[in-house]
């Protein structure tokens, strides 16, 4: 049956992150079901300032940044916020009159479609990919328990009480929001997954790259994204001086930027290690599959946290459909993509021991890993795949509606 959807996002393409290309697969996959899709982004859209623009064959509606004092003040800007959210939503609403609201984490979206759902009888659907206080927890701009955190947690449950449904992308999630008395009925997952056929399967290292990043005849451990603090990079340069007792050979490639970054080349210095660890610095999107090619074990090993117990993320599942061997923490966040020793090795989360164990294990496994790369491909093919985990928007919107899709 056709179905018209109006999307509020936080920020999308042409803006690349893990959240851009999960709503971009979404949209794209609700297209294929016979849907209407429409977009709409908040005013964080960062460096636009147009009122509409496409974006790899979408097309977004923007909102343009709140003015005057109130954007200036904490808690006021936020307020701000979501009134310029409201105000171009309702608009955008008004003129395409959406079958279905669904509104994308964080609750500053949430918040204005619900008010814009409420005035003209429009379902809404409340997704949300993280929680956003325990998001901001990590990026260091409130403690958990404090005031501003306990607000937030409970605004972000009133958010998911009023709406018509709700969408979380885990188990983890979805486990909490019942914890919080929220029925089970109303909650559906959508997990994500990745598009395995966009995936070429690693290659061979290029010699004149490795040659240049000072990597030839190494074994190389490498990360690559954000340095974000729960990402535990800290962990891997404790656990390389361990590992160098046991093979002099291996060295760290570390790939990307972030809050980290500044900490994490002190202590490289401080563990006497700097020479064994290359920082390349973010490097272009098309570039990144050459800087793949030249790890032998991918390392993810988040910190143990409310985040990352609860929340999934893409990291392993793209290695997974590149082929990829690698080690993670046994975290809830990993525990729920990876099956240890089959599509991936876990550890201990906050084990320097364990890390590097684990890691000497990848690195000399016999076939070079190929059982646990072909199970991982196999996994996201098959389990992980867009096609499968959209499909569960069909009874989700159907709830919300109150008839069969």
């Amino acid at each position: 049956m056709s179905l018209r959807i109006l999307h509020v996002f936080d920020h999308s393409l042409p803006l690349h992150s893990g959240y851009t290309f999960r709503s971009a697969n979404i949209l794209r996959q609700q297209r294929r079901m016979g849907w209407e899709t429409h977009h709409l982004t908040s005013p964080k859209q960062v460096n636009c300032t147009v009122a509409e623009e496409e974006a790899d064959g979408l097309r977004f509606y923007r909102t343009p940044p709140p003015k005057g004092l109130a954007t200036r003040l904490p808690v006021l800007n936020q307020w701000a916020l979501m009134r310029a959210t409201e105000a171009r939503l309702l608009e955008i609403a008004r003129r395409l009159k959406p079958d279905l609201l669904h509104a994308h984490s964080p609750l500053l979206n949430a918040y204005p479609a619900l008010r814009v759902g409420h005035s003209l009888g429009i379902p809404v659907v409340y997704e949300i990919r993280a929680f956003w206080e325990d998001a901001a927890v990590d990026h260091g701009t409130q403690a958990e328990g404090g005031l501003r955190y306990i607000l937030t947690k409970a605004l972000e449950t009133r958010a998911v009480r009023r709406a018509d449904q709700v969408v979380t992308i885990c188990q983890g999630l979805r486990n909490d929001l019942i914890a919080r008395g929220i029925p089970a009925d109303k909650i559906g997952v959508v997990p994500n997954a990745v598009d395995a056929e966009a995936f070429v399967l690693g290659g061979q290292a290029d010699p004149a790259l490795r040659e240049r990043l000072g990597l030839a005849g190494r074994r190389v451990l490498g990360f690559i994204g954000s340095f974000y603090a729960y990402e535990g990079l800290d962990l891997l340069l404790r656990a390389l001086p361990i590992m160098l007792e046991q093979d002099p050979d291996i060295r760290v490639l570390l790939v990307g930027g972030g809050p980290q970054e500044a900490n994490l080349k002190a202590q490289a210095q401080a563990l006497g290690v700097a020479d064994k660890v290359v920082f390349t610095g973010r490097v272009p999107h098309g570039e990144v599959s050459r800087y793949y090619d030249q790890i032998d074990l991918l390392a993810y090993p988040r910190h143990s946290m409310r985040l990352t117990e609860l929340v999934t993320p893409l990291k392993p599942l793209e290695a997974m459909a590149q082929g990829r061997l690698f080690i993670a923490s046994d975290v809830g966040g990993h525990h729920e993509l990876i099956r240890d020793g089959e599509t991936g090795l876990l550890f201990k989360a906050g084990d320097v021991q364990a890390l590097a164990r684990r890691a000497l294990e990848g690195l000399n496994l016999p076939d070079q890993g190929e059982t646990l790369r072909r199970n991982g491909r196999h996994y996201v093919e098959t389990e992980r795949n867009w096609a499968a985990t959209v499909a569960n928007y069909r009874a989700i919107y159907g709830r919300a509606l109150g008839r069969a899709l």
